[in-house]
């Protein structure tokens, strides 16, 4: 896919409020940075980045009609919150709507709000960029943010913990595919230090 960000922008900007625009803006930036600290191709990290929220203020029933529709989508997403929708429904959404992508984007997208066991490059680079962006201020983003300037794996392991303890603070659900990215995480840390 050959578009400029600039084209990316007006394709995106009518579905996102500004606020959300500008944060999308700021995933994208922060992104390039991570790609450049760990590797991975600066053209589909923009294309994700500037894509990641396309479906985020689409109406719950329409993101419900394509789950339920679609073979690709787990329908198990319907018992969690609909927050998580927009990554995988996005994706399809943006078959229909913009055209075919790089499956290293189509991967990243649908994973950005659940991580999974087996994160790619561009899943941890965009799930860690939506979480750090400069725009962002919670509990625990900072340490994230220097973490993220050493390790991307130890920086999106965090991510997910800060995470899963808020939900469970919250006595929210928790997506299964949450659990699987940190365990994998977690696992592979526990390799590595032996």
């Amino acid at each position: 896919m050959d578009t400029s960000r600039e084209e990316l922008k007006r394709f995106v900007r009518p579905h996102l409020t500004e606020e959300r625009f500008d944060h999308t803006v700021r995933v994208t930036d922060t992104a390039h940075e991570l790609a450049e600290r760990f590797g991975g191709d600066a053209r589909n990290i923009e294309v994700a980045g500037m894509l990641h929220d396309y479906a985020k203020y689409r109406p719950e029933e329409e993101m419900c009609r394509w789950i339920e529709g679609s073979v690709d989508l787990p329908k198990d997403l319907l018992n969690y919150s609909p927050v998580l929708w927009h990554g995988p429904v996005g994706v399809k959404m943006l078959e229909k709507e913009w055209g075919p992508l790089d499956r290293s984007v189509q991967a990243a997208i649908a994973s950005h709000t659940t991580g999974n066991a087996i994160m790619s490059i561009y899943d941890k680079i965009l799930f860690l960029a939506d979480y750090i962006e400069p725009g962002r201020d919670f509990p625990g983003v900072e340490k994230a943010r220097r973490l993220s300037e050493e390790d991307l794996d130890k920086a999106c392991l965090y991510a997910l913990d800060n995470t899963i303890r808020f939900l469970m603070s919250k006595n929210q659900t928790i997506y299964p595919d949450t659990f699987h990215a940190y365990n994998s995480l977690q696992k592979k840390q526990e390799e590595e230090n032996g």
